[in-house]
Parts: C-alpha cells; sequence; structure tokens
C-alpha cells in the first residue's frame, strides 16, 4: 500500500507507511493499519478522507534553491520553505534529499515517491558535487584525512573527492564530491580540518547540472533524458546504480 500512495505522489515511502499506522487511510471504506497490503486497482482508496488519484507519469525537475529556504513541507519556525517558493503550477512534488538553510544549489523534484527513495537510496551512490568557499589557508595535504575517509564524533564518513581549486585572500574555493549525503557532512567535514565553511552550492547531483541556472528557476526534465540517465531506477526494475554522469548523452541534454 505505501508503495502505491508513494507512486501516486501522496508522499515519500516512509511517510506513507507512517499515514497508514496513524489510521488516516482507507481501502474500500476500511481504515488499515499496516502498509502490508496488496491493492488492485479497482480498490477505492482514500487518504484523509479524500480520495486518492491514480498515479501520474514520472516527472523530474531541477530545481535552483537560494539560501534562506527550508526544505520541508512545513517548518515550525514559521521559515519559509522551498514548497512556498515554487511556480504555482507546479503539481503536488517531493525533494530527492535535501539542503540546509544556509545551502544553495541544485535540487532534485519528482512527483513519485517511489522513485525519490530510490534516489536516496545509499546503494544509487550518485555523486553529488559541490562548490564550497572556506576560510582558512590550506594546502592539498590539508585533506588527505577527508579524501581517506574520517570518523567525526562516532561518525564514519566515507572518503571525499576534494579539490583546490583557488585562494581569494582569507577564502579558498573548492569543489567537494560526496556520495552519501550525511546532515551537513560537508560542514563537518571541513571544521574536522580546521576550517569554516562560508559558501556551499550544490552544482551536481549524479547526471544532472546546475549549469546555466538561475536562483529559483525551475526546469523540468524530458522523459526521454530521464529513461536514459535513470534507466531501471525509473521502473524499479534493477536495483543497479545509474551510469555516472558524463557517461551516455551530454551533460546538457538534461535540460533540453
Amino acid at each position: 500500500m505505501a508503495k502505491v500512495m508513494a507512486r501516486a505522489g501522496v508522499a515519500s515511502r516512509r511517510e506513507a507507511e507512517r499515514m497508514i499506522v496513524e489510521g488516516r487511510v482507507t481501502v474500500n471504506g476500511r481504515k488499515i493499519a499496516s502498509p502490508a497490503l496488496d491493492v488492485l486497482p479497482s480498490d477505492k482508496v482514500t487518504v484523509d478522507g479524500k480520495a486518492m488519484e491514480a498515479a501520474q507519469e514520472t516527472r523530474l525537475w531541477l530545481y535552483y534553491k537560494p539560501l534562506g529556504l527550508v526544505t520541508s513541507e512545513s517548518d515550525e519556525k514559521g521559515r519559509q520553505t522551498v514548497f512556498d517558493a515554487l511556480p504555482r503550477e507546479l503539481p503536488r512534488v517531493m525533494s530527492v534529499g535535501r539542503l540546509d538553510l544556509n545551502s544553495e544549489g541544485l535540487l532534485l523534484l519528482t512527483n513519485d515517491g517511489e522513485l525519490k527513495r530510490r534516489l536516496e537510496l545509499p546503494s544509487t551512490g550518485w555523486l553529488r558535487r559541490y562548490r564550497v568557499r572556506v576560510n582558512g589557508q590550506p594546502n592539498d595535504l590539508t585533506f588527505d584525512p577527508l579524501r581517506r575517509g574520517v570518523t567525526i564524533e562516532g561518525e564514519d564518513f566515507a572518503p571525499m573527492e576534494i579539490k583546490l581549486d583557488s585562494q581569494q585572500g582569507a577564502n579558498a574555493w573548492l569543489t567537494v564530491g560526496i556520495r552519501e549525503g550525511k546532515n551537513r557532512e560537508i560542514r563537518r567535514a571541513m571544521a574536522h580540518v580546521g576550517l569554516i565553511v562560508n559558501r556551499l552550492i550544490r552544482i551536481g547531483y549524479g547526471p544532472f547540472k546546475l549549469t546555466g541556472m538561475e536562483e529559483n528557476e525551475v526546469r523540468e526534465i524530458k522523459r526521454r533524458v530521464l529513461r536514459d540517465q535513470l534507466g531501471g531506477l525509473l521502473t524499479g526494475e534493477t536495483d543497479e546504480a545509474p551510469r555516472a554522469a558524463g557517461r551516455g548523452r551530454p551533460a546538457r541534454a538534461e535540460a533540453a
């Protein structure tokens, strides 16, 4: 049941499971208490008293998240969220992963909660690439511990790809690639080697790039590009990771 709800864009699979356990879902007029239920296309499903719409064709958008927006449906502190800023004509969407309040750049959005789950799985292993400005004067050896992988406050961090690009006064610019996306991972990793992050921009998520986008801009990925870049992740027919960025179609094709 949770998978069907996710595919229909009601919520992510995990959130759908929570909604079921809370008694907010009925099938053929009966409230269900477990997501372990197979449903047929002919079954009538309601969520919070409203009929659940049939699954729509899977869609994916690129969004340039500016600073100061929270990546959540609502915020207990009343701060503006990503979803408050999106164009009104967009259907209900969910974010693939998060960017924190003080980070900006590429955020993937989808109407398919099951695709969201697949893209967030550690086994997918997509490289998330960032431009990072740090306060300090590092040299290339500074980052060797992070390239090998470190343990910070009892939490293991996988090896990072780090390139020192330039030094501009008191700040240095880096290009950083990670595959796990732990909470505040880059900021914590840089603090571990004595550097403070003062700007962080996600410029790539797997094969999808921020190139040419402006703050708050939304671009939909064409269906043929989805099929090419996502492969079995789009249909759920395979658990294999998608091809790495830079293989297959040129990067600019994603926004064509």
